[in-house]
């Protein structure tokens, strides 16, 4: 069986997910049997990975350096085959600003907005209430905040000297109704979940916290649009140029007439693999095991991806 080291941890703001994703996916591939690694990446991994050589690199980072092009590039240069999108997608994905422009010109509904510094975005309303603020490259609802019709001010949280979270933010309006998710994996588009979070906002609490939302498969709406959700989750993966695994996420406002209610908020190429993920779930849903899933994640690894 091959050799796999398993990328996790890092140092982003999701580093905690990222963790519990690698136990998850490193015990399963111990399970079938493969020779597995456990790497908590830090900024010497390349040496780490010259001196393991593994066979497959099974990247189970969230934020960055794991799911912006920059891993990706390293691996390309070790020669070590990896799972998940390649550099260009990778980077692509993470770039919310430039991800929606490339998402708009495939015909993949986006919402609208503009990009501002976050300085701007808390002196003034930049778009009229609600709307969202989140920055240009974070994951996970890090750092997301919603502002609504009660809110005098734009969230000051934005000037903290101790803000993580890169200069540039997105300011888009707040689109109501339904929060959906659908995974593709290969060039197949799996099922679509509703998720109803428990809490006000679905943030990255109620993500990974058991019981901080509920995950409804198949989603219950109408089955146009159920179909419609997939054919956009796989036509967002090839627009960007994704491999292996994503997850795309919708908002669909079921006030409006049809399918002109949805909108695809992003794409994701590094989904979470925690035993409260939605892809796994998905992937069950169509009668994935969660060990399969993984074993197809490291048979699907290559370069120049």
């Amino acid at each position: 069986m091959k050799h796999v080291a398993v990328l996790m941890g890092g140092w982003s703001a999701e580093r905690e997910v990222s963790l519990r994703s690698g136990k998850a996916c490193a015990d399963a591939l111990e399970r079938i049997g493969y020779r597995v690694s456990r790497v908590d990446v830090d900024r010497e991994v390349a040496a780490t990975l010259r001196a393991l050589k593994p066979e497959v690199a099974f990247n189970v980072l969230h934020g960055r350096p794991g799911e912006d092009g920059t891993l990706q590039g390293m691996l390309e240069i070790l020669g070590i085959p990896y799972s998940h999108s390649g550099v260009l997608a990778s980077a692509l994905a993470m770039q919310k600003d430039i991800a929606k422009t490339v998402l708009a010109a495939a015909r993949v509904p986006v919402p609208g907005g503009v990009v501002a510094t976050r300085a701007e975005a808390a002196k003034r309303h930049l778009l009229p209430l609600p709307y969202v603020v989140k920055p240009v490259a974070e994951g996970s609802s890090v750092g997301v905040f919603i502002v609504r019709e009660d809110h005098k001010h734009p969230p000051q949280e934005l000037t903290r000297s101790d803000w993580a979270f890169g200069e540039r933010v997105l300011v888009e309006p707040y689109i109501p109704g339904k929060e959906l998710t659908c995974a593709v994996m290969g060039n197949k588009a799996l099922g679509v979940i509703e998720i109803v979070p428990a809490v006000k906002f679905y943030d990255y609490e109620a993500k990974y916290a058991p019981g901080g939302s509920k995950h409804l498969l198949p989603a219950p709406i109408a089955t146009a649009i159920y179909g419609e959700i997939q054919r956009l989750a796989l036509a967002a993966h090839h627009a960007l140029g994704c491999r292996g695994v994503t997850r795309a996420d919708f908002r669909y406002d079921d006030n409006r007439s049809g399918a002109e209610g949805i909108v695809c908020l992003e794409v994701n190429t590094q989904p979470g693999m925690t035993e409260t993920s939605l892809v796994p779930e998905m992937a069950q849903h169509a009668g994935i095991t969660f060990d399969e899933l993984v074993r197809w994640m490291v048979e699907d690894a290559s370069l120049d991806r």
